[in-house]
C-alpha cells in the first residue's frame, strides 16, 4: 500500500517545498532591507506582466525543458546525468556545423537537421561517460560532470581557432545565414491576430521543447524500451534476470539523455544568437537538474518546473535592475527551491506521510 496519494507526490510535496523556499527568500529580502512582497510585485510584473517578459520567461524554459527532460529520462534508469552542460555545448557545436556548412532553402528544414545535428553531437558526448560506467564501472556523476570541463575547453579551442571568422575579434562563429533563423513567437502569433514582442528571443524552440516532453512521455510509458528503462532503475539484478542487458540500458538511456540536452542549442544558438558563442549554455544544464527533481522525473512535472525557472531567470533579472536587490540574491532562491524540493524532500515527505498513515487507521 502507498504511503501517500500520488497526487500529494506529485502536486503537494512540491507546493509546499515552493512555499518554504518562498519564506525563507522572503526572510532573506528582509535581512538585507528590501521589501518582499515587493519584490514579488516586480518579479510577476517583470516576467508575466507583458509580451516581453513572457518572451524571456519561455526562452529559458524552453533551455530548461530540453535539459530537465535530459535529467529525467536518465533518472528513470538511476543514471545522474550531470553533464547537460557540456552535451548542450556539444549540440551547440553541431547545430553550428549544420547551419554554416549546409545550404538550406528554409528554416524549417534547417531545423530538423539542426536537432538532428544537436542530438547527435549531444549524444555522443553522453557516449564516452556511459560505456566507461557500463564496461569499467567508472561512476556517472564524475565522468559526466568531468566531461563539462572538456566540452568548454574544445569549444573554446575551436572558437577562438577554426570556427572563429577572419579578421572577428570575438570567440565565436560567422552568424548562420538568414535561411536558418528560426520564426519567433511573435512572427507564429501575429497570423493569428495576437500581439508578442518583437524584441523577446522566445521562438518556435518552445513548440518543439513542448512536442520533446510529449515524445518522452510515450517513451518512457508506452514503449518497450521505455519499461526495460524504469525496469532497470527500480532493479537492476531482476532486471538482469528478466534478460534486460545493464549495457544496453546505460548506453542507450546515457545516449537519449546527452540528446535531449544537446537539442537545447536549436533554442539559444540557432534560435536566439542566430550563432555559436561561448557561455551559450549559461549554466542550463545544471539547472536541469533541479527542474528534473521538482518536476518528479515526469514530464509535465519538468514543463510546469521549466516554466518556474524561466520566471525565476527573467524576474530576477527585472528585480536586480529596479532594485537594490542584487543579481545574485536571484540564485539564493533557485538555491532554496531546489534544496527544498531536492535535498530535504524528505523533511516534508515524512511528516505527510505520518499523516496519511493516520487519517487511514482513522478510516479504517
Amino acid at each position: 500500500m502507498e504511503r501517500m496519494p500520488k497526487w500529494a507526490d506529485v502536486v503537494l510535496i512540491p507546493l509546499i517545498s515552493l512555499l518554504l523556499a518562498a519564506v525563507i527568500s522572503a526572510i532573506v529580502i528582509l535581512a538585507i532591507g528590501e521589501d518582499p512582497i515587493n519584490a514579488v510585485q516586480l518579479m510577476v510584473k517583470g516576467a508575466l506582466g507583458s509580451t516581453y517578459g513572457w518572451g524571456y520567461t519561455l526562452y529559458y524554459a524552453t533551455n530548461f525543458m530540453f535539459t530537465g527532460l535530459a535529467v529525467a529520462v536518465a533518472f528513470h534508469a538511476r543514471l545522474f546525468n550531470i553533464g547537460g552542460e557540456g552535451q548542450a555545448m556539444l549540440g551547440g557545436l553541431g547545430v553550428a556545423l549544420v547551419c554554416l556548412y549546409l545550404p538550406w532553402p528554409h528554416w524549417s528544414l534547417a531545423l530538423i537537421a539542426a536537432a538532428l545535428g544537436a542530438g547527435l553531437f549531444g549524444a555522443a558526448w553522453a557516449f564516452l561517460p556511459a560505456i566507461l560506467q557500463a564496461k569499467r564501472g567508472s561512476h556517472i556523476v564524475i565522468t559526466t560532470i568531468m566531461f563539462n570541463f572538456i566540452a568548454a575547453a574544445f569549444l573554446n579551442y575551436l572558437l577562438v581557432g577554426a570556427l572563429k571568422p577572419r579578421g572577428a575579434m570575438d570567440p565565436s562563429t560567422a552568424r548562420f545565414p538568414e535561411a536558418t533563423n528560426l520564426p519567433s513567437l511573435h512572427d507564429i502569433l501575429a497570423p493569428l491576430g495576437i500581439g508578442f514582442s518583437k524584441a523577446a528571443p522566445a521562438n518556435i524552440a518552445f513548440l518543439v521543447g513542448v512536442l520533446a516532453c510529449v515524445l518522452v512521455w510515450l517513451l518512457i510509458w508506452r514503449t518497450r524500451l521505455g519499461y526495460e528503462i524504469r525496469a532497470f532503475g527500480h532493479s537492476e539484478p531482476a532486471a538482469l534476470y528478466a534478460g534486460i542487458s545493464p549495457t544496453k540500458i546505460t548506453v542507450v538511456t546515457m545516449m537519449i539523455s546527452g540528446a535531449l540536452a544537446g537539442m537545447m542549442a536549436i533554442n539559444n544558438v540557432m534560435g536566439e544568437a542566430e550563432r555559436l558563442v561561448l557561455n551559450a549554455t549559461e549554466g542550463a544544464g545544471f539547472i536541469g537538474i533541479a527542474v528534473a527533481l521538482m518536476g518528479r522525473s515526469h514530464p509535465f512535472g519538468v514543463f510546469l518546473a521549466a516554466i518556474l525557472f524561466g520566471f525565476l531567470y527573467q524576474g530576477g533579472a527585472e528585480l536586480s535592475l529596479w532594485t537594490n536587490i542584487p543579481r545574485e540574491l536571484i540564485i539564493v532562491i533557485q538555491a532554496l527551491v531546489i534544496l527544498f524540493t531536492g535535498a530535504l524532500d524528505n523533511m516534508v515527505r515524512l511528516p505527510l506521510e505520518r499523516m496519511f498513515m493516520a487519517f487511514r487507521r482513522m478510516g479504517a
